[in-house]
């Protein structure tokens, strides 16, 4: 079940989330396992911060469990890297995936919607399929950095997270990684060999769905290269209503 929104509220959330900022990668995901276990899980897009987080937690036998949301048009790299993943660390990620197809949507919605709309069809692929899986969690575990663009500055490594607007339904939404940059994340890649997505060295430094990606030079935004023509750099998870309280 996810978490009663009664036992946490903003102060103490912001409250705990100063703790942590003292605290080592390590000690934040020791802490959330020692508290929540399996009832906190890692979301990755295996972007490299979250993989930095994984090994930390693989190294020190914390078994959390980890998801991705797999939209039916992932890049075939990406969806080659989960597997590679999966054999170099010994573990399961879960497959979350839309209701919809995508013949489906196609159908009801309009061929190639990330064209022409790409807010539904992120709220269809990915949002809504979030929204399912946190329903049973207390902690979505997150890799996501201040320093990947301006809407994520401000991002706590602990907040209150509302993903079920109409229904009032909180979860903890743990970011171990906000304080990382993206030097140092690229350095404990390369330093502990852990695969990484092929794509990264060919210029695309954020890596979502095929349609909405591109490459992006070295001095561009991280988020660059993402949603081209578009003013958009958010899928929505991290932004939509409630988030980040």
């Amino acid at each position: 079940m996810a978490i009663d929104p009664l036992e946490f509220h903003s102060e103490s959330v912001r409250a705990l989330s100063t703790e942590l900022e003292g605290c080592s990668l390590t000690e934040v995901l020791q802490w959330v396992w020692d508290k929540f276990g399996e009832r906190a899980a890692v979301g990755t897009s295996f972007q490299g911060a979250g993989l930095v987080m994984l090994h930390h937690a693989v190294q020190a036998g914390i078994a959390l469990p980890v998801f991705t949301l797999d939209t039916g048009v992932l890049f075939r790299e990406t969806l080659e890297l989960k597997e590679r993943l999966e054999a170099f660390w010994g573990i399961q990620i879960e497959r979350v995936e839309p209701q919809l197809s995508l013949e489906r949507q196609a159908s009801e919605l309009g061929s190639e919607l990330w064209k022409h709309r790409p807010d539904t069809c992120c709220q269809v692929r990915k949002v809504e399929p979030l929204q399912r899986k946190l329903k049973d969690l207390s902690v979505w575990i997150t890799g996501v950095r201040r320093e990947q663009s301006q809407t994520r500055q401000q991002t706590r490594i602990l907040e209150l997270y509302v993903f079920d607007p109409l229904l009032e339904r909180h979860i903890l939404k743990l970011n171990p990684m906000v304080a990382w940059s993206r030097e140092a994340v690229w350095e404990y890649l390369h330093k502990h060999g852990i695969p990484y997505n092929p794509l990264h060295d060919r210029g695309y430094r954020s890596i979502g769905c095929e349609p909405c990606t591109r490459p992006s030079g070295n001095g561009d935004g991280e988020r660059a290269g993402r949603w081209t023509g578009f003013e958009k750099t958010e899928c929505g998870i991290h932004t939509f209503l409630g988030a980040g309280i």
